[in-house]
């Protein structure tokens, strides 16, 4: 019996711009709210598996270094925003991929997603590894500590689920890592703007669906947002296939859920004609290891 499995992809854009006195509190509230919307409306298409963007619940706020953004963390799982997700995947029997903003104590933050089976129950998260501070409007290492908990791959009833976050997606070895690891499906959600990412956003995520011989879904959220403005969020969110090939993608300017059925033996039958993990000379790549 085929082994299918429709999952859904949600890109979106912040509902209240802030400002240098703006309440986070209510800026945060806003985006849950807007997202537990379209969790359902993902649910309502049949969806198993959906994956939220990178720090849902907010604006992108790396684009500028202020403390007050700290107020913003929570903890895994025991935060209420994870604590109310459990509750949505429980109520739509459905598999999510929850990406917040983690502290673990104080001053100890992380980029991270949670994941959550579709009994509303926490399986564990994966930490982003790789962060950026190279970019005008992208200052991550003001906010973030890297990952430390390695590259896990989770199990559901609908796939084993690997994350990768944003920036990670333009370093191969963790791709490779996951799939190593069993990964079925690898998400990422991220937040990117034209003129700095656009030209990449289809080379590296479909070269690693090929490369690892999984499917990847996409993530980037939409809009411009103030007061920084550092450019437009670009969406075109997608699923690709263990081909490479895109199969759902989303519009670059407006809120939308993808939805895409994922042919899961495909996977088996690209392996029987791609040895690339038999084929693989890991004793050979010395300075990959040693560095």
């Amino acid at each position: 019996m085929p082994r299918i499995t429709r999952a859904a992809l949600i890109q979106a854009s912040n509902v209240d711009a802030p400002s240098t006195n703006g309440s986070l509190a209510k800026i945060k509230q806003a985006m849950i709210d807007k997202h537990v919307s379209l969790v359902k409306q993902a649910a309502d298409r049949g969806a198993q598996i959906t994956c939220l963007q990178e720090i849902f619940y907010g604006p992108y706020f790396c684009a500028e270094q202020n403390p007050r953004w700290y107020e913003t963390a929570e903890p895994i799982p025991d935060g209420p925003t994870i604590k109310l997700m459990m509750q949505q995947a429980k109520k739509h029997s459905m598999a999510m991929i929850v990406p917040i903003y983690e502290v673990e104590m104080p001053g100890l933050y992380y980029n991270t997603a949670a994941v959550i089976d579709e009994q509303g129950k926490y399986l564990g998260k994966y930490r982003k590894h790789h962060i950026p501070h190279c970019h005008p409007g992208f200052w991550e290492k003001f906010y973030f500590t890297p990952g430390n908990l390695g590259y896990p791959v989770f199990n559901t009833r609908f796939g084993k689920i690997g994350v990768y976050i944003c920036y990670d997606r333009h370093f191969p070895e963790g791709a490779r890592e996951l799939g190593l690891n069993g990964a079925e499906i690898v998400f990422n959600p991220s937040a990117t703007v034209a003129g700095l990412s656009e030209y990449l956003w289809k080379l590296e995520q479909p070269a690693h669906a090929v490369a690892n011989q999984y499917f990847v879904g996409a993530i980037n959220r939409v809009g411009t947002e103030k007061p920084w403005s550092i450019g437009e969020f670009y969406g075109q969110s997608y699923f690709c296939n263990p081909r490479g090939q895109i199969m759902a993608q989303a519009s670059r300017d407006k809120d939308e859920v993808v939805v895409a059925d994922l042919d899961l033996d495909m996977i088996q039958e690209v392996r029987n004609v791609w040895q690339f993990y038999r084929d693989r000379r890991p004793e050979s790549y010395e300075k990959i290891a040693r560095s």
